[in-house]
């Protein structure tokens, strides 16, 4: 099983940005898509597009928590909580 960190520097994995438009504009992981959080459950069709696996991460972990509980219960199984932008900057370098 591959670990988070092979899974983030996979060039195939979706990286999406849950955080606000502002936030996101503020600085980002290169290649990360942005859907805020409140657009999550109204996007899912667009998820469900996205090549997986998918990592969504915000400034802390806990809304790609909620983003990850969201999709995994309408059936996106290949998503991962890569935490705060913190942790996604460290494991890409």
């Amino acid at each position: 099983m591959s670990t988070l960190n092979e899974i983030v520097n996979n060039s195939a994995t979706s990286i999406v940005d849950v955080r606000t438009v502002m936030e996101f504009q503020s600085g980002h992981v290169p290649g990360a898509i942005n859907i805020p959080l409140d657009e999550v459950q109204n996007r899912l069709e667009e998820f469900k597009k996205l090549p997986k696996p998918i990592v969504v991460y915000c400034r802390s972990g806990a809304r790609s928590g909620m983003a990850m509980s969201i999709l995994k219960q309408s059936g996106i199984n290949e998503v991962y909580n890569g935490g705060g932008l913190a942790d996604m900057q460290f494991m890409l370098n």
